[in-house]
């Protein structure tokens, strides 16, 4: 198997790109997840979670709260995907642009996150 069969077969499907996406602003409850993505069931939000989970690349806390709160982030894993999928929005805007499609799609926005300027410089 290629390396890049393995990392598509990790990250394949049509929720677990969006997933990460908005899970790299910071850790988000499931309903804050699901509200971010209306065309998502329940069941198909967590069955992705649960998946992205067993691969490294969300964690999951549960926290001793009455009723319980649960959150969901990207591991240091996950997060380094981050420039691989800002690529792939750039490259999915550049293909609507040369379609004339570029109405229907939303603008990918990576926001700067605390530390996230350490992170690169220690990694050079």
């Amino acid at each position: 198997m290629l390396p890049a069969e393995r990392a598509l077969k990790v990250i394949a499907g049509r929720w677990k790109a969006v997933i990460l996406y908005h899970l790299f602003d910071g850790p988000r409850r499931l309903t804050a997840l699901k509200a971010l993505m209306p065309g998502i069931t329940q069941k198909v939000l967590i069955q992705q979670l649960r998946e992205m989970e067993e691969h490294g690349l969300v964690s999951r806390e549960i926290f001793a709260e009455v009723p319980v709160r649960v959150e969901y982030s990207a591991t240091p894993l996950g997060l380094s995907l981050e420039p691989i999928l800002l690529a792939l929005c750039q490259w999915g805007q550049h293909h609507a642009d040369e379609l004339n499609e570029k109405h229907r799609l939303a603008d990918c926005v990576i926001r700067p996150r605390p530390g996230r300027d350490e992170q690169a410089a220690f990694r050079n």
